[in-house]
This record gives C-alpha cells, sequence and structure tokens, in this order.
C-alpha cells in the first residue's frame, strides 16, 4: 500500500494529525483530508492486485468517514465525548430540563404556524434565532470539551443540540415547500 505509515487503529484526529479538540482548523482539515486521499484513493490502485484494491477501498472509506465525522461540529463533538470514554448515552437519555422541553414544543407550534399560514418571512426569523441559539450552545460546547473537559455537561449540550439540529432540518423542510 502506498501510505504505510497510516494507522487503522488511530482515532479521527490523530488519522489527520490535529489536536484532540472541539475547535479545530477546518482549512488544515480539508488539506490533509486530501493529501491522504490523494494516497489511498482507489484510481490509484486500478491495476493493482485484487488485496491491495480491497485495501485502498477501505482506507478511502474510513478516510472519507473520518473526515465527515470531523467536519461537522455536531458528530465531532460526539466523537469526542466517545473517545474521552464519557458515557453519553445520546440516543437513550431523552431527559431534559421541562424549561428545555417547554422551549421546544414552542419552537414547533411556531414553525408549523408559519408552515401552514404559508409565512416565507416568519419561518425565515425562526432559522435564523436557532441558528443563533445553535452558535451559543457550540461556543459553550467549544469551552467545555476543550477548556474545561466537563464531559458531562457536554453531553447534555450535545443532546440539546441534537434537538435543535433537528428542528432547523424541519424549518428548512417548511423553507423548502413554500419555494416549490
Amino acid at each position: 500500500m502506498a501510505a504505510p505509515n497510516l494507522d487503522f487503529n488511530a482515532n479521527h484526529f490523530k488519522l489527520f494529525g490535529l489536536p484532540e479538540n472541539f475547535r479545530l482548523d477546518a482549512d488544515t482539515l480539508d488539506k490533509r483530508f486530501r493529501e491522504i486521499q490523494a494516497q489511498v484513493h482507489p484510481d490509484k490502485f486500478a491495476h493493482a492486485g485484487d488485496a491491495e484494491r480491497r485495501l485502498s477501498l477501505q482506507w478511502a472509506t474510513h478516510v472519507n468517514e473520518a473526515y465527515q465525522t470531523l467536519r461537522t461540529p455536531l458528530p465531532r463533538a460526539q466523537y469526542l465525548l466517545h473517545l474521552s470514554g464519557s458515557d453519553t448515552e445520546l440516543h437513550s437519555n431523552t431527559s431534559m430540563a421541562p424549561e428545555f422541553l417547554m422551549e421546544q414544543m414552542e419552537w414547533r407550534e411556531a414553525v408549523e404556524e408559519a408552515r401552514q399560514g404559508r409565512e416565507y418571512d416568519e419561518l425565515e426569523q425562526l432559522h435564523f434565532r436557532v441558528k443563533q441559539e445553535m452558535k451559543g450552545h457550540y461556543d459553550q460546547l467549544a469551552r467545555l470539551l476543550d477548556d474545561s473537559r466537563d464531559y458531562a455537561q457536554a453531553a447534555d449540550l450535545v443532546r440539546r443540540l441534537m434537538f435543535l439540529e433537528k428542528l432547523l432540518f424541519e424549518i428548512d423542510e417548511a423553507l423548502a415547500a413554500l419555494e416549490a
């Protein structure tokens, strides 16, 4: 294989030569991704033996998955929590503060009302407000993961962000439906 210095057991950050932090340099990640992909891309092994082609495909898949995980904030946070050994219970722990759940209900009702009323401007405003709230949460998440290493608080915030990501997706769908 052309890239014997790569280690399948290395975590995603080590694979790209990055520190294990939530805050990361996206340009460096992109550059390292392109460099590694150039080494392992299956096209480079089109005339190699079956074993080398399979290994190349495995590497390309592994590198793509690692890149997709690190380039997007929520999966990156989830991955850092996993590396920390934190039992995040992201899919089984649905207990949330009542205030947060009430806020979610209010957001969803506002989205549904704007959708039914075909209020494009209102949906755009909701989109902006949710994005602003998410930005604040992601800033806080960076402090929790990188600065204080408070994984329990970070896991709670990740669960909240999962709700907000879903809400943002619903708003985007409503906007797209109105544009159609």
